[in-house]
């Protein structure tokens, strides 16, 4: 980082709700899409704060912290004391001024369809960092939270944009697709995404100008080492 300039800063949002609805299962962020951004994106030299709709302990879905879904950074996040910490007192989302910030990461998992995809807050924050083409990355099941954002000339955002997100034919596979409120494949094709996908469970990211996302959990690193590149590439001032 040269000296005179900012350091700068990623958003990390996540969700609030632990449950899928009535279902009784529990929920909340993917712990690897939660860790591997995290430690990827402060190694490059950015800040990473941590958000969500509550503010304070943002629940970790247990299911992602049992193997086979742990990795290494889900390992060194379960022994770091100061990302244990920042998980534990996000900060509460409507107050923070994200035009502090240069972009801005949503991790996976499906708490998010319960909360975030109907927050007004979080999607006025994608609306405008998208308008005024700061990268906003999101990985598995975040994209579902484009669902309903409209641009200023009142079109979907999605609408004939190359994107991608956990398929149907994933959540098929666990057993969870029917205990969801709706599908993020069906409705953002519904909206005119050209909506992108790989085999199950592959890395998939696309990038389509200020929209990166990523298909399922092992996306979650390549995503963020895109979006770190991506933030390398642009100049900050002095």
């Amino acid at each position: 980082m040269n000296t005179g300039n900012k350091q700068k800063r990623v958003l990390l949002v996540m969700s609030s709700f632990d449950e899928m609805g009535l279902s009784g299962k529990l929920t909340g962020t993917w712990f690897h899409e939660l860790a591997a951004p995290y430690y990827i994106l402060t190694e490059a030299g950015y800040e990473v704060v941590f958000a969500s709709p509550n503010g304070g302990q943002a629940p970790i879905d247990l299911l992602s912290m049992k193997a086979p879904f742990t990795s290494e950074y889900t390992e060194k996040f379960s022994k770091d004391d100061a990302a244990l910490f920042a998980a534990k007192n996000t900060m509460k989302l409507r107050n923070i001024n994200y035009d502090t910030f240069d972009s801005i990461f949503f991790p996976g998992g499906y708490g998010l369809i319960w909360d975030l995809a109907s927050d007004q807050y979080a999607i006025k924050l994608i609306k405008d960092s998208y308008e005024s083409g700061r990268p906003v990355a999101m990985v598995c099941h975040a994209a579902a939270i484009l669902r309903d954002i409209k641009l200023s000339d009142g079109k979907y955002l999605v609408e004939g944009v190359n994107l991608t997100g956990f398929k149907n034919s994933e959540d098929e596979e666990i057993e969870l697709l029917h205990h969801l409120l709706f599908s993020l494949e069906d409705e953002l094709k519904g909206r005119g995404a050209n909506y992108i996908s790989k085999g199950n469970w592959e890395a998939n990211v696309v990038v389509d100008g200020a929209l990166m996302t990523g298909q399922s959990p092992a996306s979650a690193a390549p995503l963020a080492e895109a979006l770190a590149e991506v933030l390398k590439g642009e100049l900050v001032e002095a």
